[in-house]
């Protein structure tokens, strides 16, 4: 066996420059394929990591504003939500609800805590409102359902909000306290944090918005947890029901879908759902191209390698080698050959994506109001890699056997004629 290897890098260090391009081709096709799947990987977690921590039961309804004529009305008319469109919407699909709400805001609320002051927006919701989010107490509680009854002035704060209006020695003491908001004192009974809003909000109860800033019957919109739906079809059904029995009460068209936006967070996993399956397929799919490039490159090397040592396997069987040796030996170089370039392109690979990790594993662009997460972890699973690389290898092997066995099926006068 030690013979056997010593011939086969003797071989190797004689034609240096086909051994580079076949373990090249070999190493560049396990390369491409890793740093591939672990690009994909990025950004297939990057798009989990968006909706992290939201219910897949969640659905929110928004005005819009009507695109047909209906009963006299002209189109182009705003539709405006209110207060009593949350019965409504009970009345029409109440055996799906587990919860509902609404949602108010005041913007350019001044909120205060001695000297540091802070600009937000102040959000009136109900409790549905944090399991629809994704939004994380990190402190405290959040809004309930006694603080929406009892109309209390109840505040929850972003952690950030928390830094810019506290010394950093109060921050574990501030659940409790209060803090003024534009003359109106709130106690503080919650921190929640999110995907890093760069202007968090602040949340009170709905009651005590619309009381205090006097936001009569309006609604932003309708927030709804489900229940009981399970597929596109019944979501569709459920979605139908609101809008038909919204459009009675606003008159306009039932199937206006400009008039009012439903989104449901159900659909929307459906639709990542079908465009993560296209993107793993397609980088999937050039991932194997790619590898199959690198062993096309192998086959055509080593059908080189072959035809140029035909008059050498005629000269070894006319001194007496058998088939089988020399077979032997061709496979051998080609697994050599493949394995060592094959390992170095899977250890480069892997290197490249754990680059890709360190440098941009978790960044974020910002998109206005918030910051998103665009990459994510983007590894590749070392079975994956280890997988890929042994199937090159064993195509390396095949690529090596057919074109020698066909060498040395040739009778010895013949293969030393040949050119």
């Amino acid at each position: 066996m030690i013979d056997l290897f010593q011939e086969i890098f003797g071989t190797l260090k004689r034609n240096k420059l086909r051994t580079f391009l076949t373990g090249f081709a070999v190493a560049w096709g396990i390369f491409m394929l890793i740093v591939l799947l672990g690009a994909g990987n990025g950004l297939i977690n990057a798009l989990n990591e968006a909706i992290k921590g939201i219910a897949s039961n969640s659905v929110e309804i928004y005005p819009g504003v009507t695109s047909q004529t209906f009963k006299g009305y002209q189109n182009g008319r705003f539709i405006t939500l209110d207060n009593k469109d949350i019965d409504v919407t009970k009345l029409a699909v109440g055996d799906n609800i587990i919860e509902i709400g609404g949602t108010l805001q005041q913007s350019g609320v001044n909120l205060s805590n001695g000297r540091h002051h802070v600009n937000i927006t102040l959000n009136g919701v109900y409790p549905v409102y944090l399991s629809t989010n994704g939004y994380k107490i990190k402190k405290g509680r959040f809004i309930n359902n006694l603080d929406i009854k009892d109309k209390r002035k109840a505040i929850v704060i972003h952690k950030k909000t928390v830094e810019q209006l506290f010394e950093k020695d109060e921050y574990d003491q501030v659940i409790g306290k209060n803090i003024n908001a534009s003359g109106v004192s709130y106690k503080i009974v919650g921190v929640y944090e999110d995907r890093e809003n760069i202007q968090p909000a602040a949340f009170i109860p709905f009651s005590t918005l619309k009381i205090i800033y006097n936001k009569g019957k309006d609604l932003n919109n309708i927030i709804i947890s489900t229940k009981n739906i399970s597929t596109e079809k019944r979501q569709d059904l459920f979605e139908q029901a609101i809008r038909t029995s919204l459009a009675a009460k606003h008159e306009f068209a039932s199937d206006d879908r400009r008039a009012l936006f439903i989104w449901s967070m159900f659909k929307q996993l459906k639709q990542q759902d079908t465009g993560l399956s296209i993107l793993r397929t397609a980088i999937w799919v050039i991932g194997i191209f790619t590898l199959l490039s690198g062993i096309v490159g192998v086959s055509n090397i080593m059908l080189i390698t072959v035809k140029e040592r035909t008059r050498e396997f005629g000269i070894r069987k006319a001194l007496g080698a058998k088939p089988y040796s020399i077979l032997w030996l061709i496979i051998v170089e080609s697994v050599t050959i493949t394995t060592i370039f094959g390992y170095l392109g899977m250890l480069a690979g892997i290197g490249a994506t754990e680059y890709m990790n360190m440098v941009s594993g978790t960044k974020v662009v910002d998109i206005g109001v918030a910051q998103a997460t665009v990459f994510s972890n983007p590894t590749v699973d070392i079975s994956i890699a280890i997988q890929a690389t042994l199937t090159l290898i064993i195509a390396g092997t095949l690529a090596g056997f057919f074109p020698a066995r066909k060498a040395v099926m040739i009778k010895p006068i013949e293969a030393l004629r040949a050119d």
